[in-house]
Formats: C-alpha cells, structure tokens, sequence
C-alpha cells in the first residue's frame, strides 16, 4: 500500500517538474532535480511494491508488533507538536524541545544527558544558520 502511495507520489513530482525547465544557461533548471527525485521514488516504490509481493507470496503474515506502531506515532506527535510550537517558542527552543523528547522519551536516556544532546543541537543550529550562513532561523513570541 505504501509503495503504491508513493508511487503516485513520485508520478505526481514528475508530470510537475517536466513543466519546469530541465537545463538552463547556467546548468541545472528548476524541473533538474525534481526530476529525478521524481524518477528515483517511482523506481524505489516499485521495488518496495515487488519485495512486498514475493514476501507475501513466500511467508506467513507477520503480526502487526503495536509497541512500534506507537512509538513511530508518539514520535509523529512530538514532530507536529515542535511545528505547531515553532511560532510561539522560536525554532531554536521548539527543537530543543524535540530533541530532549526524542532522546529523554523514546530513546530513555537520563535527563542530564537528554538536555545537553538537546542543548548542543540548538547551539548547533544557531551556528550553522544564523551564525555561520546567516541564514535567519524563525524566532518565537521570546525572541529567539
């Protein structure tokens, strides 16, 4: 089922980028990249969709392990709540706080560690963007 969304994913980015220009004056147009973005995901979707076949056709259906199903959801949410915080909090602390979720919650690491590894990936985003770029993160009602 995934591989066939995909698939239609793929298809879509292709029929879109194929209005764009491919190669221009300078190298590489708009439609260059999606393009072949395009192209790779249908290609890896349908490769997805064989196995998935032939694993079918070979071997019993395993059960469906409900402990990682929600884990890959609560870790979904913490993902959407660090979006849905970005404009209140600032990029810099909403992702701060995904980081200390990811490692603290899913990961069961001890506090301590889980607010420094989230602390040092703040830091590092400040570096890199605003810093080293200066490409400007977005800032929250706090002002950073």
């Amino acid at each position: 089922m995934s591989g066939a969304i995909l698939a239609g994913l793929g298809i879509y980015i292709v029929t879109e980028a194929r209005g764009w220009e491919y190669l221009g004056p300078d190298g590489p147009g708009p439609g260059f990249f999606p393009l072949w973005y395009g192209i790779t995901i249908i290609v890896l979707s349908l490769v997805l969709v064989g196995r998935n076949v032939m694993a079918r056709a070979s071997e019993p259906a395993a059960a469906t392990n409900w402990r990682e199903v929600g884990r890959a959801l609560a870790a979904w949410a913490g993902l959407a709540a660090c979006v849905g915080l970005l404009k209140v909090l600032g990029f810099l602390l909403a992702f701060a706080l995904f980081s200390f979720f990811l490692v603290a919650v899913m990961y069961r690491r001890p506090l301590a560690p889980s607010a420094a590894i989230a602390l040092g990936m703040a830091l590092g985003f400040y570096l890199v963007f605003p810093v080293a770029l200066n490409v400007p993160l977005p800032t929250g009602r706090l002002g950073f």
